[in-house]
């Protein structure tokens, strides 16, 4: 067979196994070929960026995931497979003033498979993402992250396009005393991060290639507006600084609050560095509602990873893992925000996690302990590797003292929820394949 002929033959078979391993991360639909096509002319004139998506990379036969985690190789040289070349974005369009952007065109787009220009969406992922990849060479050896998965059986509980969720009532989803599951309508979740315009082609080009389509609506919050992503700059009180943080995320909350209130059960909020199971999260939240016999739209609910500073009396919902409030919370939340004795309006602090828990508390709206029966977390402030070995930094073990943390297997629930510092693009993917895919935690192999 010719040189040519051979490299057709890989790509069509590395096209038929990708193409696979996209429909194994959603739900069986028998009706899939029915699901009403979203781009219409009346859509897309209403929302011109409704299913736009960067070209398919062309990928030489020789390219390797590995090589975009190996910290070794520079951003420029990395090959385009690894999603993260700023060029494949091209430039945003510019944004019109007072725009208010159509959060749920990454479900949209997700639901129905495809992009507007019908190339398969998300993207697919290499079944290669499923073996040992160091994060930080690229190797074989030391895959910390794929450990943690295997031993704690860390899994999705369930597709990413699921409508319904299966549930618990009387303890939480994955622990029936009876084996006993009640399927519910799940949550409509509406998930937003805060960002800088240099990550769009990497940190948010990965979250909405990944796990935002499983979020009802998606947002990012940066220094630039890019209504492709949708990315979105909103003003603030103070410079874009970290050390003005509060003031950046008072701003995001009084923007959903003003436009998405009512469209929502509940709100996310967490940096570009987060990674999140959405179907674990709706099914934590439906049965968190379903055991209190409570509406999200009527019951204050702040949930989240709780902390407790050192000499302070003050419990709070750390950021980096996120933290929700549900609709009610939100709606009392949104009217106290200008308040500048109990929510701390004149604020500038990298503390937001701290100042949002503080009004809260003014508004009598506590914290709720996401802690499964056993102990352990569902909510995490590391990434998988980093909690099962341990060695955290001084502060985190402080601010965990009552408490304590587990480590080994029993770090983190198996319906676990988010995991926070997933700083590279790849590893979001790393963790996507094999949490959503690569046959469940339970045939994985290190």
């Amino acid at each position: 067979m010719p040189s040519y002929a051979k490299r057709l033959a890989v790509l069509a078979a590395w096209i038929l196994v990708t193409t696979a391993l996209f429909g194994s991360l959603l739900e069986s639909n028998p009706e899939d070929a029915t699901v009403r096509n979203p781009y219409t002319a009346e859509a897309l004139e209403k929302n011109p960026n409704l299913g736009w998506q960067p070209p398919p990379s062309h990928l030489d036969i020789s390219f390797s995931w590995r090589t975009c985690f190996n910290k070794a190789v520079t951003d420029s040289d990395r090959p385009a497979g690894c999603r993260e070349n700023i060029t494949e974005l091209g430039s945003a369009p510019t944004a019109e003033k007072d725009w208010v952007p159509d959060v749920t065109m990454i479900r949209e787009m997700f639901m129905y498979g495809k992009d507007r220009y019908g190339n398969v969406f998300p993207p697919p992922l290499d079944n290669e993402l499923c073996e040992n990849i160091n994060g930080q060479t690229g190797g074989m050896e030391g895959d910390t992250n794929k450990e943690c998965i295997l031993q704690s059986n860390i899994r999705s509980l369930g597709a990413l396009n699921a409508t319904t969720v299966k549930i618990a009532a009387t303890t939480n989803h994955s622990e029936s005393v009876d084996g006993q599951f009640l399927e519910v309508p799940a949550p409509k979740i509406m998930c937003m991060v805060y960002t800088m315009a240099n990550s769009h082609a990497n940190r948010i080009r990965a979250i909405r290639e990944t796990w935002a389509g499983g979020c009802d609506g998606f947002l990012a919050f940066s220094t630039e507006s890019d209504p492709r992503l949708p990315a979105i700059s909103i003003e603030h009180e103070g410079p874009e600084a970290y050390d003005n943080m509060w003031q950046k995320v008072r701003s995001i909350w009084k923007f959903v609050g003003t436009h998405y209130l009512s469209d929502f059960d509940w709100f996310l909020i967490g940096g570009d560095d987060l990674f999140v199971l959405p179907y674990n999260l709706k099914a934590y939240l439906a049965s968190l509602a379903e055991k209190d016999g409570a509406d999200p739209k009527t019951k204050e609910y702040y949930v989240g990873r709780r902390l407790k500073r050192k000499n302070d009396k003050d419990y709070f919902n750390g950021g980096g893992p996120g933290y929700l409030l549900s609709q009610a919370t939100l709606r009392k939340f949104y009217v106290n925000l200008n308040d500048t004795q109990h929510c701390f309006a004149n604020e500038r602090t990298s503390m937001e996690d701290v100042m949002a828990a503080r009004c809260l508390r003014h508004l009598g709206i506590q914290f709720t302990d996401t802690r499964d029966s056993r102990g352990r977390e569902r909510f995490h402030h590391y990434p998988p590797g980093k909690l099962f070995h341990g060695g955290h930094l001084e502060w985190y073990t402080a601010f965990n003292r009552e408490w304590g943390i587990k480590q080994g297997k029993d770090c983190c629930a198996p319906d676990s929820v988010s995991f926070h510092y997933i700083k590279e693009p790849s590893m979001m993917r790393h963790l996507q394949i094999l949490l959503q895919h690569c046959g469940g935690s339970k045939t994985l192999q290190i």
